[in-house]
């Protein structure tokens, strides 16, 4: 017999949510034209690609939103099919470079400063 676990779920506080929230900075983001532009086969609106592997990400959770760099339509779902390792060996970057670059030079950076970034 399956045992099942009726019990109502605890509501997360979602602050931790909140902090790692920067939606102006996303914004801003979706303004640059696609990092990998030089490259060239962009295609579709630029997306703000969350950079997975730079920490603070958790089980079904994204990572910071300053840890995000801009990619159009088509860059982004190619990154999402063959995962940041290997896209990044096919296009000869550094994403996690490119992100802190990035969050550097945004001017939404003092809503987050002291956070982490």
């Amino acid at each position: 017999m399956i045992r099942v676990d009726i019990r109502p779920r605890r509501k997360n506080s979602q602050r931790a949510k909140e902090a790692k929230r920067c939606p102006s900075h996303l914004q801003w983001l979706r303004g640059r034209p696609c990092a990998l532009a030089h490259h060239g086969g962009c295609e579709g609106p630029i997306i703000a690609a969350h950079v997975d592997f730079l920490g603070a990400k958790g089980m079904g959770t994204k990572t910071e939103d300053w840890n995000t760099i801009p990619l159009c339509d088509g860059h982004h779902k190619a990154q999402h099919s063959k995962g940041w390792q290997t896209f990044q060996a096919m296009f000869d970057f550094d994403a996690s470079a490119l992100a802190v670059e990035y969050a550097e030079r945004s001017p939404h950076r003092s809503k987050w400063d002291g956070q982490g970034a």
